[in-house]
């Protein structure tokens, strides 16, 4: 998409001509594979690094496009957000030590990348799902001004005349509306290309959606979203959700998101896949194109199928086939869409190797897994995996079994005899292969995450927690080490200075309100046996409208009269509020100069906490 200049298809017009281009671009392929042309050998991989942009206090940092302006470098480009960033690596023949020739290429690229991000008073981050993210930070100004996300956004918007809907239950519970798709960029992956022989497209295809569950399994490590621990691998219901073009009605709903695993395995070529893909996801965003896919094979040249392309991009599968262009030769391709960012770069060409070994030591009793395995218990076991990762039980060859047996007995032996057979250096295999068994054995990104984040809530309050968090994901991904071998983060860590922190570092986010219309003896009762002082009053809409104080309601306890009233009879209705980007200085200011204890937290009159003097 990031090649085209595009834009809405507005009228019929428009939608016939990207659609002839389209189909013309469908008919171009399937000459191209029934006529031999596409490139069997010799076998490529690539890869595409997303990461995170963050500030001096951990937090997303809106610089991309200044950072990006800087490094000039045509390997990186934007993506949805402005505190993410893609660069791309240039795609190398597997074979001997090309895994660690990609390791040093990215180290190169994202030191490249960090030197010029503290220009611009920002560090470089890899993870799934940055725990600094706020709601604030996925609002219309975060962005990226860039016309195809804005245009993707208002077509996705169209479709769905209704608010994108996020509702992910986990340990913690999580449900929003939102008015963009922003929220799909809290994701960030390490996105894996393996070329494939056309011929063999459908084996691979079927087992590369397979293996995607235990794959999965072991390099999750997105498990918050907004301070919720919610799914070991969050990203994958996060991104379905937030580009979902289906809205919620009263009846069954058959389609499916754009973001998807499928619903069957593949049953014909890729050709016949894209057609499948036409048929089910309507286009939805379009461009202009000055070249005709046939007129350039009819000149002896290879169409680069922009129309086909564009419309594979706003379909995200999993496991998406795509086709190229690589050193003049057209070449289809799977990429690997579910793997997080990080946590460390040796994590991340380990996934990549694993995944990659897997696929090509594929047993031969494998190779119609179609006819052998229910597809449904393939789905099943990429969502358990998402959901519970190195928890998981699988189903397979008939059998329920362990993660952590499936992966040790079966896919590893598996991925050794894949990379052999490829001639790929042996040093390199026991490298990387290494550290994917040290972590099955040990754990992976997401329980490290989920430890450590519980383990700074003992003594901290939640966003303070997260700030740590992250200082101490990059304090371990810059020593280069993989995450089965990191420390959890200090308790006595302070990443923030005092005279640097907010109101939102020390709020109290768990508190207790009242309604209203309540029983002032209610919610007296509830103050006495919760031995709290201060309780925020919320309308119907939930909105912030009064203060219920302990020394409002001593003044009512000498005569049990005045007590069977609403709360809103008796409540403070001028309020001082403050907000949670309020400096503590200013907000302990405050409460000093109008003698009072408690300042609530709101924000647009909702409200998200309390502070009260002890919290200082």
């Amino acid at each position: 998409m990031g090649e085209l200049k595009v834009k809405k298809l507005k009228d019929s017009l428009d939608k016939g001509i990207y659609i002839q281009q389209l189909l013309t671009d469908i008919d171009a392929l399937e000459y191209m594979l029934n006529n031999d042309l596409l490139e069997q050998s010799p076998i490529r991989i690539g890869a595409e690094q997303e990461f995170c942009l963050v500030d001096r206090f951990w937090e997303p940092s809106n610089k991309a496009q200044e950072i990006l302006k800087t490094l000039k470098d045509p390997h990186f480009t934007s993506e949805l957000t402005l505190y993410n960033l893609e660069v791309n690596l240039d795609p190398l023949i597997l074979e001997d030590r090309c895994f660690s020739d990609m390791h040093k290429e990215l180290k190169f690229f994202l030191n490249k990348a960090s030197t010029t991000a503290e220009v611009h008073g920002s560090k470089v981050l890899l993870t799934g799902i940055l725990p600094t993210i706020e709601t604030k930070h996925l609002e219309g100004e975060y962005m990226t001004p860039v016309a195809r996300y804005r245009i993707l956004n208002e077509a996705i918007r169209e479709i769905r005349k209704d608010n994108i809907e996020l509702h992910i239950k986990g340990v913690d519970e999580l449900n929003l509306h939102h008015d963009s798709i922003l929220y799909e960029g809290c994701n960030t992956s390490f996105q894996c290309h393996l070329q494939i022989d056309p011929k063999d497209f459908r084996a691979a295809y079927n087992w590369s959606q397979a293996i995607a569950g235990p794959i999965l399994s072991v390099c999750c490590n997105s498990p918050l979203l907004l301070g919720r621990e919610l799914w070991e691998e969050t990203r994958i219901s996060l991104f379905t959700q937030s580009v979902d073009t289906r809205a919620s009605t009263f009846f069954l709903n058959e389609r499916e998101s754009r973001v998807n695993f499928g619903n069957e395995w593949a049953r014909g070529s890729v050709v016949d896949f894209y057609k499948d893909s036409v048929v089910g996801f309507r286009s939805i965003i379009g461009a202009d194109y000055d070249r005709d896919s046939f007129a350039d094979l009819a000149n002896g040249n290879i169409p680069k199928l922009k129309a086909l392309g564009l419309h594979n991009g706003t379909v995200y599968k999993w496991n998406r086939p795509c086709y190229g262009v690589s050193e003049g030769e057209p070449h289809i391709r799977i990429e690997n869409r579910y793997i997080p960012a990080g946590p460390s770069t040796s994590d991340e060409i380990a996934n990549m190797m694993f995944w990659v070994g897997v696929m090509l030591g594929r047993p031969k009793t494998y190779d119609n897994i179609h006819d052998k395995v229910d597809f449904k218990d393939v789905k099943g076991n990429f969502f358990n995996a998402a959901r519970y990762g190195m928890a998981s039980q699988f189903y397979w060859d008939g059998k329920l079994i362990s993660c952590q047996e499936l992966l040790l007995d079966h896919f590893l032996p598996m991925a050794y005899k894949g990379l052999y057979s490829m001639k790929v250096s042996a040093k390199d295999v026991e490298n990387y292969l290494s550290i994917i068994e040290n972590r099955i054995k040990n754990g992976n990104g997401a329980r490290w995450t989920i430890n450590g984040y519980r383990k700074l809530r003992r003594t901290h309050k939640p966003r303070k927690a997260l700030n740590i968090l992250t200082a101490a994901m990059y304090k371990n991904q810059i020593k280069g080490y993989p995450v089965n071998s990191w420390e959890l983060p200090r308790n006595d860590e302070e990443i923030v200075k005092k005279e640097q922190q907010k109101v939102g570092h020390i709020m109290q986010t768990k508190t207790i309100t009242a309604q209203e219309n309540d029983s002032l003896a209610l919610v007296l009762r509830m103050m006495q046996w919760k031995e709290i002082h201060h309780v925020p009053v919320l309308n119907n809409d939930l909105n912030l409208t009064g203060l219920l104080t302990w020394t409002d309601l001593e003044n009512h306890l000498q005569d049990p009269a005045d007590l069977n009233t609403k709360v809103s009879d008796t409540m403070r209705k001028k309020l001082i509020v403050t907000g949670p980007d309020t400096s503590l200085a200013e907000a302990k200011g405050v409460m000093s100069t109008n003698k009072i204890n408690c300042l609530p937290v709101v924000k647009e009159k909702k409200l998200l906490g309390i502070i009260t003097m002890n919290d200082f």
